[in-house]
């Protein structure tokens, strides 16, 4: 192992090429996101207008991906210039953020667990709300048909929740050609079909609520996923506790060649 010598104390060249390369990763895959939710919003023509974001309703998938783009790229570069450059405030900066970060997540997964009534609550206006701007955004709209499709499911609590968006509500007054429809990604999915069929939801909430399920799924989101969190809950729990070590052992790394930093500088001016 090679260290750098000065006079009382040394700095270790294996914890701080380790810490770099550790940072290396998260500082890629920041620039990764970066450029990825960039180009989302150029094809969108948000970066002309940004203006855009606001007058959605619901969520930007886009968004999130810029907020994680930029804490991985500010947490990766802090972590590779103040290894390389044996820089204690950057160090303390991220050690400090992975910190606060491990904290967050533990707080969220206790206070989840605990008041699982109002995470319900929360994620269910999550979910209208973006029913009601399903048309509104194109990565939207890909994500919550995603979800549905994924887990069979339509709307938070079932199709009826379509109605609150104004192209497949059931009232008089819309004269849209989706009206008392639901996504195609409701539709039951047709082991014949080779060519995914979009018109599949037209005009099915027009039928009998006893023969919806022939063509669509009638349970709600919100009641599939808490159903797949009990089924998957070794995977959750592994995913969280990888995610943990991970987190525990870049601030081993930091507070490590932190204290061989001020060892060395207390040494050097003794």
């Amino acid at each position: 192992m090679h260290y750098y010598r000065y006079s009382n104390a040394e700095v270790s060249c294996w914890y701080k090429y380790l810490l770099f390369s550790y940072n290396i990763v998260f500082w890629l895959a920041g620039v990764v996101f970066l450029g990825v939710g960039l180009w989302a919003w150029s094809e969108k023509g948000v970066l002309s207008d940004l203006t855009k974001v606001t007058r959605l309703h619901g969520i930007d998938p886009v968004v999130l991906v810029l907020m994680v783009g930029v804490v991985m790229f500010t947490l990766g570069f802090a972590g590779c210039v103040g290894a390389l450059r044996e820089n204690i405030c950057l160090l303390k900066f991220f050690c400090g953020a992975i910190v606060l970060i491990f904290f967050l997540e533990l707080a969220v997964a206790v206070l989840a667990f605990l008041f699982q009534d109002w995470v319900r609550d929360r994620f269910r206006e999550f979910f209208e709300s973006n029913i009601r701007s399903y048309r509104d955004d194109i990565d939207l709209q890909n994500l919550i048909d995603s979800l549905q499709k994924a887990n069979q499911c339509c709307g938070a609590y079932g199709p009826e929740d379509w109605d609150l968006n104004v192209y497949f509500n059931c009232s008089g007054a819309s004269y849209s050609r989706e009206k008392c429809g639901v996504p195609f990604s409701c539709c039951v999915p047709d082991p014949a079909q080779k060519v995914v069929n979009t018109q599949c939801g037209y005009d099915v909430r027009i039928q009998l609520k006893s023969k919806w399920d022939e063509s669509i799924f009638t349970k709600g989101c919100i009641q599939a996923l808490e159903g797949w969190l009990p089924r998957n809950i070794y995977i959750v729990a592994g995913v969280f506790i990888a995610i943990s070590l991970l987190q525990i052992f870049g601030i081993f790394l930091a507070r490590t060649l932190i204290s061989d930093i001020e060892a060395v500088k207390a040494g050097h001016h003794f």
